[in-house]
């Protein structure tokens, strides 16, 4: 097996996760976090679209992980972040944190919205 040294660019990897916790680029952040191109910040939940719209020109995927389960994000939240032009992949937040590294690997332009577990 051959392995690779991932390097980022500006954006920092999400380390690790924990109950009620996420550690992105070796800082912890207690609950929940939206981890975007110009960096980690607290997040309000479902109701705190904002930030997130204002980050539409910086990313074309939002990864929302949804805490332990994945469930289904309310209908009016996802319809908002489609109208302002970002695609939404739901699925709990262990693999929402991996999926977003790997994304972030290939340089991909993504955000992630995350509810602690």
């Amino acid at each position: 097996m051959r392995l690779n040294e991932v390097t980022y660019t500006d954006a920092r990897p999400i380390d690790g996760y924990g109950p009620g916790f996420f550690r992105v680029g070796g800082s912890v952040h207690q609950g929940a976090v939206l981890v975007l191109p110009d960096g980690t910040h607290a997040w309000g939940g479902y109701d705190d679209l904002t930030p997130l719209v204002e980050a539409a020109a910086r990313i074309d995927v939002l990864l929302l992980g949804t805490g332990a389960e994945t469930a289904h994000p309310p209908a009016a939240f996802r319809t908002a972040l489609e109208e302002a032009g970002i695609g939404v992949e739901p699925m709990a937040s262990p693999p929402a944190c991996r999926t977003y590294n790997v994304l972030l690997g290939e340089g991909r332009r993504i955000g992630a919205a995350l509810l602690p577990v």
